[in-house]
């Protein structure tokens, strides 16, 4: 076979071609332009085009600007012709995200639901919290590609099992405990992993990235130039396990000292009885006990950091329900990461994610999208 049968061969279909083309472009695209960038003849373009616009996933999308003569009409995708749900599930309550092909949110709910307390029948009562909410939208579900749930713990390779969920109290469970009677396709991943998928498509690069995710399940995921990396045993991107206190605080998993007990929302709750709200409240109002639990979480929260960046060299991305209070703390943050960093003299590779509300149900919806937009 001659290198340019095998790079034929390796191009995907025409049709497949010119979707994926118009869905990563970020630039206006004619029919003249889009046969350009695919390579391919006007007659042929046409045939597919009419096809895919024919399913409703290519619309015409408005004109370019002319300085004379008759304007182009651009094309793009329609996101709204196919939509994903996204379900994160932490130990008090369930998130709900519906998102477009583009990963623009459609809906959102959180419903109370205690994975610890309910031992029988949590599949049936995450299954109907999942048609309550696509009825209360409501949303087409026609056009539902899947479910993809995601979990604060370490899930095995073939998404049969979760293993391990400390926050959860949960280890062993079969997957279809949980999900199993969910009536579409559907998928299992960790919670970190699945907002630093999100992260990295939102941002639109492929670039090296560590995500750090600050849930009451502390975790994060690992991307190297824009592709995940799960590591030998799938445990890449466990930073909430970092040991940043030898004999601190007694985390979830049983050690003491890792970052999750420090730099979590929970340990807000457990040290002064307020929700995440009320405590960056009561720092505005500089309320001294307030004001040092947050500079010693911001403190230890730099240890990982530090960690993670010595280990890798590469930004370290914040997101997570916490971090969405932690934006105007930024320069205090950066100021303790470089007192421990020999080598940098600021610290800009510690940025906040770009999505910064509901990453984890965004970031689980996402794997149904990426798997159609490939399948076009």
């Amino acid at each position: 076979m001659t290198n340019s049968t095998a790079m034929r061969q390796d191009r995907p279909p025409v049709r497949s071609r010119i979707y994926r083309t118009l869905y990563e472009s970020q630039r206006f695209h004619s029919r003249q332009s889009l046969a350009e960038a695919c390579g391919v003849s006007m007659p042929t373009l046409y045939q597919n085009l009419n096809e895919l616009m024919d399913e409703g996933l290519v619309r015409f999308s408005g004109e370019e600007q002319s300085t004379g003569g008759r304007k182009a009409q651009g094309l793009d995708i329609v996101p709204e012709a196919r939509f994903s749900v996204g379900i994160s599930v932490n130990e008090k309550s369930l998130r709900l995200v519906a998102a477009d092909l583009r990963l623009q949110e459609l809906a959102y709910r959180v419903v109370a639901f205690d994975v610890r307390a309910c031992l029988e029948g949590r599949a049936p009562k995450i299954a109907a919290h999942l048609e309550d909410f696509l009825e209360a939208f409501p949303l087409d579900r026609s056009r539902l590609l899947g479910v993809c749930v995601t979990v604060p713990g370490l899930v095995s390779e073939d998404h049969s099992t979760l293993f391990f969920a400390p926050t959860l109290g949960l280890r062993d469970l079969p997957m279809h405990e949980l999900l199993g009677d969910i009536p579409y396709p559907v998928n299992v991943d960790n919670d970190g992993s699945a907002s630093g998928h999100a992260e990295c498509f939102m941002r639109r690069s492929s670039w090296n990235m560590a995500y750090l995710s600050l849930e009451n399940g502390v975790g994060g995921a690992v991307l190297v130039g824009g592709s995940p990396y799960a590591g030998d045993h799938s445990r890449s991107g466990e930073f909430g396990h970092i040991c940043v206190e030898p004999g601190g605080l007694r985390c979830a998993c049983g050690k003491l000292g890792c970052l999750e007990p420090y730099c979590s929302p929970q340990r807000i709750e457990n040290s002064l009885g307020v929700s995440p709200e009320q405590f960056f409240q009561g720092v505005a109002e500089h309320r001294p006990e307030y004001e040092a639990l947050l500079y010693d979480m911001l403190r230890h929260l730099a240890v990982a950091v530090n960690s993670i960046r010595m280990t890798l060299d590469c930004d370290v991305v914040l997101g997570g329900f916490l971090s969405e209070y932690l934006v105007p703390y930024l320069p205090v943050l950066r100021r303790y990461v470089l007192a421990g960093n020999p080598f940098e003299e600021n610290a800009d590779f510690v940025q906040f994610s770009v999505l910064r509300r509901h990453i984890t149900p965004l970031g689980a919806a996402l794997y149904f999208i990426r798997e159609f937009v490939a399948g076009v």
